[in-house]
């Protein structure tokens, strides 16, 4: 079967420590093995470090899903706040689990679906936990690193 979506990386963040605010990058450089430099997880200083997994090196959400949380439940979620690393636009997250995929120059496995959790719920006091059930965003692998910038096309390998 031939995949015919096409996406785009709309913005990039990271947090260089657990609960600090995630800031926005021009550009990042993903490292493959390991995470995205400068990221709380690449420097084993993330909320969930102590439970390491090899897919939690770049983490992905869907801008639909934050629009559908305004559109559907009246709740403002900006991509920063999501802690995501990449926003993304016209890609089918849920559909990449086992799959690799391109941003940019950059080689992605999807691991496995990000499950939301009470954290953030208490992080930022909004009720997001059953809102985002089922589009939380995707774990990723880094498969073949690079440096990736908003605006760069997404793909199916």
């Amino acid at each position: 079967m031939t995949e015919t979506w096409a996406g785009r990386l709309l913005s990039i963040h990271i947090a260089g420590e657990a609960s600090a605010p995630m800031q926005a990058l021009p550009e990042a450089r993903l490292v493959e093995g390991h995470g995205i430099e400068g990221d709380r997880y690449a420097s084993g200083r993330g909320t969930y470090s102590h439970k390491p997994h090899q897919d939690r090196q770049c983490t992905l959400i869907e801008v639909e899903t934050l629009e559908a949380l305004a559109r559907d439940h009246g709740l403002a979620l900006a991509p920063e706040e999501s802690r995501r690393n990449l926003t993304v636009r016209g890609v089918p997250l849920n559909h990449l689990v086992g799959r690799e995929f391109r941003v940019g120059e950059v080689v992605l496995f999807g691991g496995r679906l990000n499950v939301p959790c009470q954290y953030l719920d208490d992080l930022l006091g909004r009720p997001l936990f059953k809102p985002l059930m089922n589009r939380s965003g995707l774990n990723c692998r880094i498969v073949r690193g690079g440096v990736i910038r908003p605006g760069d096309a997404i793909r199916p390998v």
